[in-house]
């Protein structure tokens, strides 16, 4: 009776699990589709920095610099140092979008624009600049970004439908282990 009596508890047991199976694995998948439906659209307040596409006529820095006066021009950089900077950021004036940053200082000429491209430049050995193109989370242009290194830590999120707010940068790698007095050059 003994036997019996264990092999009807295994077989329940063994039809109690089958059955907790049975409704575990749609629901964790249930779970788990709505998890990564919500993160999805919590990406959609993101912005994000892309290179440009290889099979489209690329825009270059200098092209940029140019044709300075169709751009709002902002710079990132060391205590706002024009030798240091981290990025500049170019925000077309023609379309309906704006950038907007509170650590961003505004450039008001060529020259000073030049600087800071020769500035990022200077470092081309080591660091690799790159011209990013500043999207929005549906792909929407915004405008450019010429950074110091190539790859950008740099936060991008949707203010509203028109604007991003691109947050501030990092200070670029050679500038990250300075002495207390600060800059020697």
């Amino acid at each position: 009776m003994c036997s019996r009596r264990q092999s009807w508890l295994i077989h329940c047991r063994k039809r109690e699990n089958m059955n907790m199976k049975r409704y575990i694995c749609p629901a964790a998948t249930v779970l788990v589709s709505i998890l990564f439906m919500s993160g999805c659209s919590w990406l959609k307040n993101y912005g994000k920095l892309r290179l440009q596409p290889r099979h489209e006529k690329k825009v270059t820095i200098h092209e940029l610099k140019d044709s300075w006066h169709d751009y709002t021009l902002y710079y990132a950089g060391y205590h706002g140092s024009l030798s240091h900077p981290s990025a500049v950021m170019f925000d077309p004036k023609k379309d309906d979008k704006a950038l907007a940053g509170d650590r961003w200082t505004k450039v008001e000429d060529q020259e000073t624009l030049s600087e800071l491209i020769s500035s990022i430049q200077r470092h081309k050995a080591m660091y690799n600049p790159r011209l990013w193109r500043i999207l929005g989370p549906d792909d929407q242009f915004y405008g450019y970004l010429f950074s110091a290194v190539d790859r950008v830590a740099v936060v991008i999120k949707v203010v509203d439908d028109k604007t991003m707010w691109v947050f501030n940068l990092p200070r670029p790698p050679y500038l990250r282990e300075l002495p207390a007095g600060g800059i020697t050059h």
